[in-house]
């Protein structure tokens, strides 16, 4: 049975059915696309719809969240990263 579940970026789900466990990466709003990314590192792009059909629970990150990388990508966030959105936005900037 499907849950209704909204994507959030950032945030850890498992999908029951495969039972992996994945990140949504990117929401793309005008597109009514979502961007998630599983534990092994493969990237799958979902519409709208489809998220909504999934078999989904949100979870905590994994203990070693850089799954298949092997490497650990955390950035120390400036204290003006009052909230999730701001801290990603310093991500998005400071990224390759």
């Amino acid at each position: 049975m499907a849950q209704a579940i909204q994507a959030e970026r950032g945030q850890w789900y498992k999908r029951l059915d495969l039972d992996e466990s994945f990140e949504v990466v990117a929401i793309d709003r005008d597109e009514e696309c979502i961007e998630i990314q599983y534990y092994n590192g493969e990237i799958e792009e979902i519409d709208e719809a489809s998220w909504l059909l999934l078999e989904i629970a949100p979870i905590a990150p994994p203990d070693n969240w850089s799954g298949a990388f092997g490497t650990d990508n955390r950035v120390e966030f400036e204290p003006e990263a009052d909230s999730l959105e701001a801290a990603l936005n310093i991500m998005d900037a400071n990224s390759y």
